[in-house]
């Protein structure tokens, strides 16, 4: 459900408000049933229910009913929509555990994850960068990456939160190599046969032989040139300012992008659409997948939006664009196994 003072809640009714939904998948929240409560009392037009169960196995999977794992650790007596808080905080991250424990023990197929406050989880005494450092680390998982995707724009990381400086570092031939196989492999999960994948440079013009740097000829390169003797289709290092339009455009299946932001800011420029006009945002989509896992994980691209919680107006795409990915990864993984 993400942290209960932000849009998760509300995106979460949403999505479950689409009959299409229980045509694709079982779906079952993991929350908090007074927050949920609370929305549904607000809007009675949404027809739903909550079905309060303890196992997965108990569910209805009906539309019109939401099967429940009801936490119970919110009191919305004190509790404030679109406030930082520690009880917000300790909810989100409780409620990612619990997910991730049912995805262990194979009671689902698959897990899809609202966002969560970095600060109110760390306030609360959890202290991660954020979901992919608690799925890697709840399922003791150390070579791991983030996947952003939006249509045909695939963007895999090095590095993901750290400093800008710590994550030139962090671009060395080692871990290039280990996500050229993660990317490769996530394509092939998702169906791809024979993945092309591409990969950005760190300077600008990938170095200029040297001119504006070494990272490309002393790490880069050589990992590009290692997962080609692997068999890896794959193409790099290339220049990042255009390499982006070019896998848009279909001439690649996957890019690996060396940063944080080298990877975020193409993805969310084709996500992300504000409407002048109007005021608001027109399109918040895309999803973030944690590769290399031993559960499948995928995720809204955005934050908790607490400027916008409790006023209805947030949009479910990109949940419902992450529930699709999910569903997509568990039926080639569960054809993989046959």
């Amino acid at each position: 459900m993400g942290d209960p003072a932000g849009i998760g809640p509300e995106i979460s009714l949403k999505a479950f408000a689409n009959n299409a939904l229980y045509d694709q998948c079982r779906p079952l929240l993991i929350g908090d049933a007074s927050v949920l409560a609370y929305y549904l009392k607000q809007h009675p037009e949404l027809s739903l229910t909550l079905n309060v169960i303890e196992e997965p196995s108990e569910g209805k999977y009906v539309y019109g009913i939401i099967d429940l794992i009801d936490l119970n650790l919110i009191d919305m007596h004190t509790f404030e929509i679109g406030k930082v808080s520690e009880a917000g905080g300790d909810a989100a991250f409780q409620y990612v555990k619990t997910v991730i424990e049912l995805a262990l023990a194979k009671k689902i197929d698959a897990t899809v994850t609202n966002p969560l406050n970095k600060e109110a989880m760390n306030a609360a005494g959890h202290h991660y960068a954020g979901h992919t450092e608690i799925y890697a680390d709840l399922t003791g998982t150390e070579k791991y990456t983030m996947m952003l995707a939006d249509g045909n724009l695939r963007v895999v990381h090095v590095s993901t939160h750290v400093s800008l400086r710590e994550a030139c570092d962090r671009a060395t031939k080692q871990r290039v190599l280990d996500v050229i196989r993660i990317a490769d492999k996530a394509c092939k999960d998702l169906g791809i046969e024979n993945p092309r994948v591409a990969v950005a440079g760190l300077n600008p013009h990938c170095g200029e032989n040297g001119l504006f740097g070494q990272e490309e000829i002393l790490e880069i390169n050589p990992a590009v040139e290692a997962a080609k003797a692997e068999g890896i289709n794959v193409y790099g290092s290339l220049p990042a300012d255009t390499l982006f339009s070019k896998a848009n455009g279909g001439m690649y299946d996957i890019v690996v992008a060396m940063y944080h932001d080298q990877g975020h800011i193409p993805l969310k420029l084709l996500g992300f659409v504000y409407d002048q006009a109007a005021q608001k945002w027109a399109a918040v989509e895309g999803v973030n997948i944690t590769l290399n896992l031993p559960i499948i994980r995928t995720s809204v691209d955005h934050g908790t939006a607490f400027d916008q919680a409790g006023h209805w107006t947030a949009s479910e795409a990109s949940l419902e664009n992450a529930i699709d990915y999910a569903i997509r990864l568990a039926e080639n993984t569960k054809q993989t196994q046959i």
